[in-house]
């Protein structure tokens, strides 16, 4: 569901990609619309999902494709070890701080794509089984599959706050848009 399209977007390929990046993370903000701490790390199916967990995870997912594209270092690179915290808030990390993490990524992830000379630029995928040995993959690519990644997790998202309250992703948007609850 698109909720807010840039003007260019229409017409530019770089802004159209970006603007649907972009709606598939405010599916996964507003999930977590007026919940407490508590409510947004519960976990009411059998998943070990949470909605601070998914907010967490597509936030650190989007800085790694960033930083592989970038070519630079990732600073919240995870292993085997770490892996299971990108799902889940540790320490004092708090929704809003994890909400305004990722507001800082997906500025600098606009920022970059919008440096690049052209959407066919590539980098290069990192050595694992999934990936073939030696490919390279465009910005293009890129920003399809974040849209393809954060669009997994908002599904999971509407689940999970459905089975929280009985909230639809509908009835979400309407709220953020100033709409009376219809609940």
């Amino acid at each position: 569901m698109v909720t807010h399209v840039p003007s260019e977007a229409p017409g530019d390929e770089r802004g159209a990609l970006l603007a649907f990046v972009e709606a598939q993370r405010g599916a996964i903000r507003r999930s977590v619309l007026g919940l407490t701490e508590e409510q947004a790390a519960s976990r009411p199916s059998v998943s070990e999902l949470s909605l601070s967990g998914l907010v967490k995870h597509v936030a650190e997912t989007e800085l790694n494709w960033l930083r592989m594209a970038q070519q630079l270092p990732n600073e919240r690179q995870r292993d085997a070890e770490t892996w299971a915290d990108s799902f889940r808030l540790v320490g004092d990390e708090t929704v809003p701080q994890m909400i305004e993490f990722w507001a800082k990524v997906a500025a600098e992830t606009e920022a970059f794509i919008h440096g690049v000379d052209s959407m066919n630029d590539t980098f290069p995928l990192p050595e694992a089984p999934w990936y073939p040995k030696g490919e390279r993959c465009s910005m293009r690519w890129l920003l399809v599959h974040l849209v393809e990644e954060t669009a997994r997790h908002a599904g999971h998202a509407d689940i999970i706050r459905e089975s929280l309250d009985g909230r639809s992703a509908l009835q979400l948007v309407a709220e953020e848009a100033g709409y009376p609850s219809q609940s």
